[in-house]
């Protein structure tokens, strides 16, 4: 009896540390108006901060945040960064606030936020915080009448490459990761109590039309447009320069290749004539001879990153273009009728 309620104790708590995947960002509504606040206030500078609240099941719940404040890099000032982050949630705890870090958020300017910045504060969280993400806020985009928000995490399979730093081409093909597993994007659900939900419906207008409405129906998008095709042009740039780097790479390897050939031809010949006059053979590999180093190969971390950033400004151009189709031809019905 005693053996099978240990057994079954040990099979609960087998059970209790299966980690479920997580399936959606549950974010309060007014966490939603400070990141926005944050970010609109200092933009263009980009701005961070802690995002506050608890890991449930498969929901992670963002109930509260606070801004990083804006200063230089320096090893002092990180020291006092650390400092005032931990000052915070100690304040926040003696109010009864959700104090546990869940993740963080930052802002961006045109979706340019996929950068090895990014991941190395992914894998620092990630040491303390089984899961963690990060909120993503554009006020460029949000400026188009979208609410440019998302929440992204690191796939398991990228981060076990990245903490074996092996992004070699053998080892893409083995985990069978391409560019596109690097981030994966978490459904954000808003959530608000009962009382926010009762006084928000007090304070709707009577009219069924917002300044949100309006913006939609701007008929320039030059200048986003611009900006988007002026940075994904750069990112071209970026993307032919690690192109040159493995064109480089396969060229020095089938050199080397061909000096090894040669070299090995030439000692077998070497290794004939000494047999003919009756002396030991000579090795047919001689590690000391710089032609037998391994040429390394560069990483394709850099390239991965940069086509992801390339597909988000293209997804971009083809949202914006194809909304602003629509108002066009909108427009012409009106002018028309």
């Amino acid at each position: 009896m005693a053996n099978s309620m240990a057994k079954s104790f040990l099979q609960v708590a087998a059970t209790e540390e299966v980690v479920s995947p997580l399936r959606v960002v549950q974010i309060e509504g007014l966490v939603i108006l400070k990141i926005i606040k944050h970010c609109k206030e200092f933009s263009p500078a980009l701005v961070t901060g802690q995002l506050l609240g608890l890991d449930v099941g498969s929901v992670l719940e963002v109930t509260n945040c606070f801004p990083f404040p804006i200063r230089e890099e320096d090893e002092e000032i990180e020291a006092d960064g650390a400092n005032y982050q931990l000052e915070m949630m100690r304040c926040l705890r003696e109010v009864n606030v959700d104090n546990n870090t869940v993740g963080w958020y930052q802002s961006t300017i045109l979706g340019s936020y996929q950068t090895v910045e990014l991941i190395e504060t992914f894998m620092n969280y990630q040491e303390n915080i089984r899961r963690c993400v990060c909120i993503i806020y554009d006020p460029s985009r949000s400026n188009q009448g979208v609410l440019a928000l998302k929440a992204l995490k690191l796939s398991d399979s990228f981060m076990e490459l990245y903490r074996a730093n092996t992004f070699t081409g053998e080892k893409l093909r083995e985990k069978n990761l391409s560019w596109m597993d690097i981030f994966e994007e978490i459904p954000i659900k808003v959530s608000n109590s009962a009382l926010i939900s009762a006084f928000m419906t007090e304070l709707e207008s009577d009219t069924p039309v917002t300044q949100c409405d309006y913006d939609r129906l701007q008929l320039s998008s030059n200048p986003y447009m611009e900006r988007n095709m002026e940075f994904l042009i750069e990112c071209m740039d970026d993307l032919s320069v690690e192109q040159q780097k493995f064109q480089f790479y396969y060229r020095s390897l089938s050199r080397q290749q061909a000096q090894q050939q040669a070299w090995l031809q030439k000692r077998r010949a070497d290794n004939m004539q000494r047999k003919a006059a009756g002396e030991d053979p000579l090795p047919e590999e001689d590690p000391s001879n710089p032609i037998f180093k391994p040429i390394p190969e560069p990483s394709r971390l850099e390239s991965f990153l940069i086509t992801n950033q390339i597909a988000n400004y293209c997804n971009q151009i083809n949202g914006v273009s194809g909304q602003s189709f629509n108002r066009l031809y909108l427009m012409k019905s009106l002018h028309d009728n």
